[in-house]
């Protein structure tokens, strides 16, 4: 045998050859022959594919070899599935991944895996991006490598398949469908696993249809710490509305029995349940990985021989599926087979520009009509709840408010949730009277946890619904942030642009607010969206612009699938006045819906000079947003009376920066001045400074005034470490002390 073949295979045909490989009589009863055949194939061509991957990064042509060994078994759950059910998989999942393939006629898995093993840009789910188990037509949204991230969005998506049906919305998958989410029994014990199942059990208590079956593959190992024994049954078994299936991993029949009837269960009664699949980890957690430092010798061969494969093999032989010689033959075909794809896998080309790496991150896609507004009649009795107000200024909070209704009435598939967002019409009244128009199925309490709140929105938006997530303070986000960060705004880079989960988040935040802060309510760091491809972050100072960049928000969901992080400053919801008590100076008219939207990026901008003077050309730029614009306009009507002329700025759209439109709005204009509310380190003044620069080297005089490197603490104290009026003041003044302000 000249073939450059993995040790284990050349053992595994010898042990076929010898006869060596005892059938367990308990293992594989109920099986036929040609399921048996079928379940051992995707078996066997997955750890195949596993050694193929050593052997090609051997050659510096595979780049990333965590396996599937040992988790075979996972193959037989995958055909107690239907095509048609989403699976979010488990990275040891290569046998499941085979196996449902083999429900669509033409796949090529083999091919696929191996050029996504390689990293060709060829690679059907990724395009080159990362090794990943993926495919659109299988109905198997990419996975990422962060411990259990993928189980908020499942059983986001469970519940967002059963709401299509009570809404009458045609989803991406059949109103019968059930979610299926692998992982380990490491990732059991991950708050994300722990949150995701409570938020099943939570939803089932209350007799919320969730379809949705857990799997937890147990090979007792998280890398190289022991999951004592027992534990995920003694953790998981008992948990309330969750049904308990287990099952052995290398017995096939006993799997698929089991994995059929809790397939039923969650099917027909639309209720979780959770599949224990007891599994072996063979070859250590990946290539690098060198067993022999944390395991013995001992353990490590007895658990060899627990290897799934030689139990399924042994079975064939002893039922003459084939003889020895027969099954021999096909190991030695398929792994010459994989081999010649490898070849071919491996010689596919790669991404070689950054241009081609990020043109999945957000892809112009299509454009997509905005379904119709809504008509006079229908607005009428719409607001009727608030006619009093129709048609006066009104504060932010009132303006979103109104913005919410007319948007649910135009898009029908929005949804909005959060931690109390229905009856209470949330913290501070921004979506009032909303389940009273529209009821529960579209505006929903959830329960108080953040990544179920976001992996729900992932979910919903990939059945085809357009989610509007409430975060109810910006300080609340970080602990659920790489649902954002990991999951939503990588899905369509790790797909190539084939799934997508368009979404508006919003979240009050940002500082100034009185009377109810500190730091938890008076977040002023933004900077985690800042340093995520792809997403758009925007940030209203004004009621008018919020109803607009709602609008827009909306807009770039529906049409462009984008992920949209709005931002709402607390302390500008119910501002009414802008330089005395009574004025009314920050209070809005309410654009109606078919005003046209700004351009993405273009901020608004406001000249402010002397009264009863002559227009004169802009002295001084201040760029601001949200709090800071807003005291921006106090300073610069204060300047104007000491016959002084600013423009001002306000930027809306925080991330991406539009630097060639913030440089065309300050045409000629080179002394600016950046007021920015968040902290001097990591803010968007710092963006600023250096975009500015870039633009027009040495022509901007820049300056910035800051928060201070510091948490906002409660009381008056905040407004020691936050920018201010007077600063402003005095910094223009400064700056421009050399010129003649008359």
């Amino acid at each position: 045998m000249t073939e450059p073949f993995h040790p284990w295979l050349q053992q595994f045909l010898q042990q076929i050859d010898n006869s060596s490989l005892a059938p367990a009589s308990s293992l594989q009863q109920g099986l036929s022959d040609s399921e048996l055949y079928q379940l051992w194939h995707s078996q066997l061509s997955s750890r195949l594919l596993d050694l193929q991957s050593r052997l090609l990064q051997a050659k510096g042509q595979s780049f990333y070899t965590i396996g599937s060994a040992g988790h075979e078994g996972n193959a037989a759950v995958a055909a107690a599935l239907r095509l048609t059910d989403p699976a979010f998989l488990h990275y040891r999942s290569g046998a499941f991944f085979i196996e449902r393939s083999k429900q669509l006629p033409g796949s090529t898995p083999l091919y696929d895996m191996l050029l996504s093993f390689c990293a060709s840009s060829d690679d059907p789910i990724s395009g080159g991006r990362h090794k990943v188990l993926g495919s659109l037509a299988l109905n198997v949204p990419p996975q990422t490598s962060t411990i259990a991230s993928q189980l908020p969005k499942a059983v986001g998506t469970a519940f967002a398949i059963d709401l299509s049906k009570r809404l009458g919305q045609q989803g991406t998958w059949p109103a019968d469908a059930i979610v299926m989410c692998s992982f380990g029994d490491a990732s059991a014990n991950h708050s994300t696993a722990q949150g995701a199942i409570n938020a099943a059990c939570w939803a089932a208590y209350q007799q919320v249809p969730l379809p949705m079956l857990f799997v937890c593959e147990d090979n007792g190992l998280g890398i190289s710490t022991p999951t004592p024994q027992g534990w995920i049954e003694q953790s998981l078994a008992d948990r309330p509305e969750l049904r308990y299936f287990a099952a052995d991993g290398r017995d096939l029949a006993q799997t698929l029995a089991v994995a059929r009837k809790a397939a039923h269960y969650v099917r027909s009664k639309r209720r979780p349940a959770l599949l224990h699949l007891s599994t072996v980890r063979l070859f250590g957690h990946a290539g690098a990985d060198t067993e022999t430092a944390y395991r013995s010798k001992n353990l490590i061969n007895a658990e060899l021989e627990l290897d799934p494969i030689l139990a399924s093999t042994a079975t064939m032989l002893a039922r003459g599926i084939l003889s020895r010689a027969q099954l021999s033959t096909a190991v030695v075909d398929l792994a010459r087979q994989i081999s010649r794809v490898a070849a071919v896998a491996s010689s596919r080309p790669k991404l070689e520009t950054a241009a081609q790496v990020m043109a999945a991150i957000a892809p112009q896609r299509p454009a997509l009509p905005a379904p119709p507004l809504p008509g006079s009649a229908i607005r009428s009795a719409l607001f009727d709840f608030d006619k009093h107000n129709l048609g006066k200024p009104q504060h932010l909070a009132k303006l979103l408010n109104w913005t919410l209704h007319d948007l649910f009435v135009q898009y029908s598939n929005t949804v909005l949730f959060g931690e109390d967002v229905a009856k209470k019409g949330g913290v501070y009244g921004v979506s009032q009277h909303l389940i009273q128009a529209f009821g529960g199925n579209r505006v929903i309490n959830t329960l108080l946890d953040e990544q179920s709140i976001l992996g729900m929105a992932i979910g919903l938006a990939q059945q085809g619904f357009l989610p509007v997530a409430e975060i109810q303070f910006l300080a609340y986000v970080h602990n659920a942030e790489d649902q954002i960060r990991g999951e939503a705004a990588t899905l369509s880079f790790f797909s190539n642009g084939q799934f997508h989960n368009g979404m508006v988040v919003r979240i009050a935040g940002l500082a100034y607010q009185r009377g109810f802060g500190g730091h938890f309510h008076n977040d002023n760091s933004f900077a985690i969206f800042r340093d995520i491809p792809g997403i758009v972050v925007l940030c209203p100072s004004n009621g008018a612009d919020a109803a607009l960049l709602l609008r827009q928000a909306v807009q770039l969901a529906h049409e462009q699938k984008r992920l949209v992080i709005f931002l709402e400053p607390i302390a500008l919801y119910m501002t009414r006045d802008l330089l005395a008590p009574g004025d009314g100076g920050w209070l809005c008219e309410y654009p109606l819906p078919d005003t046209p939207l700004p351009a993405l990026g273009e901020p608004a901008v406001f000249i402010q000079g002397p009264e009863h003077a002559p227009a004169t050309r802009p002295q001084l730029t201040i760029i601001s947003y949200g709090n800071g614009y807003y005291l921006s306009r106090q300073a610069a009507a204060e300047l104007a009376q000491a016959g002084y002329t600013l423009q001002l700025l306000d930027l809306r759209t925080l991330v991406p920066l539009h630097i060639e439109a913030i440089a065309a709005a300050l045409a000629d204009c080179s002394q600016v001045l950046i007021v920015d509310e968040c902290r001097k380190r990591g803010s968007l003044s710092e963006e600023l400074f250096t975009g500015l620069h870039e633009a027009r080297p040495g022509f901007y005089q820049l300056s910035r005034i800051t928060a201070h490197d510091s948490f906002i603490p409660l009381g008056a104290a905040a407004y020691a470490v936050l920018p201010s009026k007077q600063q402003i003041i005095e910094k223009v003044q400064q700056l421009l002390s050399g010129e003649n302000a008359a």
